[in-house]
């Protein structure tokens, strides 16, 4: 545990060092609070609380954002170091090749749970000092926003991960990131609205379209979101997709959750067989 804690320290401390915190935490907290007052002004017209408004602006640009980001601080983990030469004096070391994958991991997920506590929790605490009322379903389902969106966050760090102890080179590390993030981001959904548009319901009934939007952890985390909680589900826009596919809260998070451990555990294998 203690080279697990060491290894984390050190990610980190690179982190500070080249403003990833920095940046990560201010262009979250930059977008949140723009879509906190810009989205949440005609709410006393239509009769919507703010804070709801705000979960659904801020669910829809994590989708986008966080998955990005994930995978910039963890594409070149492993084969950027050994590009670098730096991995083999770190396993000069009496440490394990998991213990330094599982530090690094560690490390990434703090910065990345930082900036998004910090930079949502930014949003709601200024919506919240201008006296606008939030109600305590309101608080549950923001809390819930963020912590399945560091699942979310952790789900990319492990994919990053299993490419970086894959590849040969870093910039193919960093092709390849991109590649995964259009696939799961844009082009998954369009792929799968199209399907459903030219099936129109004959084969893709209620348990494979959950099994297929289970396929993609973006989807398991706007589900989680927008139909979990009804304060939100019922003005999101996803009411419809939330009546066929009748996935659990519980369900959907126990996806984000495999996610993360199996690609990062197929990363630590790929790891343990690597020559350096």
């Amino acid at each position: 545990m203690r080279n697990i804690l060491i290894v984390a320290r050190k990610e980190i401390q690179e982190g500070l060092r080249n403003r990833w915190v920095l940046a990560t935490t201010l262009l979250l907290a930059a977008l949140a609070l723009s879509l906190t007052f810009l989205g949440s002004a005609p709410t006393g017209t239509v009769g919507v609380r703010a804070l709801d408004v705000v979960i659904v602006s801020l669910s829809s640009l994590t989708i986008f954002l966080l998955p990005l980001i994930a995978l910039l601080i963890s594409h070149d983990a492993i084969v950027g170091e050994m590009e670098r030469g730096t991995m083999l004096l770190l396993l000069s070391y009496p440490v394990a090749r998991w213990q330094v994958l599982l530090g690094k991991f560690v490390g990434h997920l703090s910065i990345l749970a930082f900036a998004t506590l910090l930079g949502y929790g930014a949003a709601a605490g200024a919506l919240a000092a201008t006296g606008t009322a939030i109600d305590r379903e309101s608080w549950v389902a923001f809390a819930s926003m963020i912590g399945s969106s560091i699942l979310l966050g952790s789900a990319f760090i492990a994919v990053g991960y299993l490419v970086s102890a894959l590849v040969r080179e870093r910039g193919t590390a960093g092709g390849i990131a991109i590649g995964i993030w259009l696939l799961f981001v844009l082009i998954y959904d369009m792929a799968l609205l199209g399907l459903l548009v030219v099936d129109q319901g004959q084969v893709v009934s209620g348990p494979l379209l959950n099994a297929l939007l289970l396929l993609n952890p973006t989807d398991a985390y706007r589900l989680f979101n927008l139909t979990g909680f009804a304060n939100i589900g019922s003005f999101s826009g996803m009411a419809g997709v939330a009546q066929n596919a009748a996935l659990s809260p519980s369900v959907l998070l126990a996806t984000l959750l495999a996610w993360a451990l199996v690609p990062l555990s197929l990363a630590a294998f790929a790891f343990s067989r690597r020559e350096l």
